[in-house]
């Protein structure tokens, strides 16, 4: 058994450790406040964005207005955007993002490189031997448009000169403060769905549908709109993304707080246990001293 200076040096360690884990839980919970205000802030741009694409995509010969709604008969290459975290101490966070992914492309017919947004997740993708064409790393703790847009007109640009056929999207979606799903999402070609609705934007309006006149002419507004949009789903995906890892950042830090409680818990009672031993086996030397010297 431990001597009772290792008790108190190890409940000493362990109390250290959950101050540290109770600080990053407030830090975490104030950064995640931020990040769901963020992402609700983004949902008027990208609604009104998808209303324009709606009526684009009900119009006659929509595979042939704009180059990044046509679906290739032949899909040779992939390229999928993988969305994790900078930093660890999240939970399962990062490794939960490399495993669907890897679940879902590993096992495709045609080769898959992948563009890296956040550092682990660049790191567990080399640790597997993936391609990874391109590495988005340290980025703002509250990232603009401006700063992600780059990632969006890469993928653009990788789809529109042939390099890729299509384009994913993977990412954690932010449910609530104690559920983030990982989800995956056809990013290029534009898809819809057969309701003629863009995914993650739908959003169900009552009334006659709003009539749209394209000043100059459409094609210009489908080459200025649709690469941005696909660069806000992007951007909304990193939200979503930071939103879900300072969420399961908190409740890993807060489960891991709850649990250095009750080690110290342990510990001390352990401790009194060692203490109390101590001090009877003092106790007993004093009195065996004593009746030694009384028989002399």
């Amino acid at each position: 058994m431990a001597s009772a200076r290792e008790m108190r040096l190890r409940i000493k360690s362990v109390k250290n450790i959950s101050q540290v884990t109770r600080a990053l839980e407030t830090v975490s919970a104030s950064k995640v406040r931020k990040a769901i205000s963020a992402v609700m802030a983004t949902r008027p741009y990208a609604t009104k964005a998808w209303q324009v694409l709606k009526h684009v995509s009900e119009q006659p010969g929509r595979d042939s207005l704009h180059p990044l709604l046509a679906h290739r008969d032949e899909v040779k290459n992939t390229l999928t955007v993988v969305i994790t975290g900078d930093r660890g101490l999240a939970g399962a966070y990062n490794s939960n993002v490399i495993r669907f992914t890897a679940q879902r492309f590993d096992k495709s017919a045609t080769p898959t490189q992948y563009i890296a947004v956040g550092r682990k997740g660049r790191d567990l993708l080399f640790r597997r031997g993936k391609k990874v064409i391109a590495d988005f790393s340290n980025l703002p703790a509250a990232p603009t448009f401006t700063d992600i847009s780059a990632i969006g007109r890469l993928a653009v640009e990788e789809f529109s000169t042939g390099k890729v056929d299509e384009v994913y999207l993977v990412y954690t979606s932010f449910i609530n403060m104690g559920r983030q799903v990982t989800s995956v999402k056809k990013l290029l070609p534009l898809e819809l769905d057969g309701e003629g609705r863009v995914r993650d934007f739908e959003h169900t309006s009552h009334g006659p549908a709003a009539a749209y006149e394209y000043e100059p002419d459409m094609r210009g507004i489908l080459d200025e709109i649709i690469p941005r949009f696909t660069a806000l789903q992007v951007y909304q995906a990193v939200l979503e993304s930071q939103a879900s890892e300072h969420a399961a950042r908190m409740i890993a830090m807060r489960n891991a707080t709850d649990n250095a409680k009750e080690l110290v818990g342990a510990l001390q009672l352990a401790y009194n246990k060692v203490r109390q031993q101590g001090i009877t086996n003092d106790i007993l030397d004093i009195v065996g001293g004593a009746e030694a010297l009384a028989a002399k």
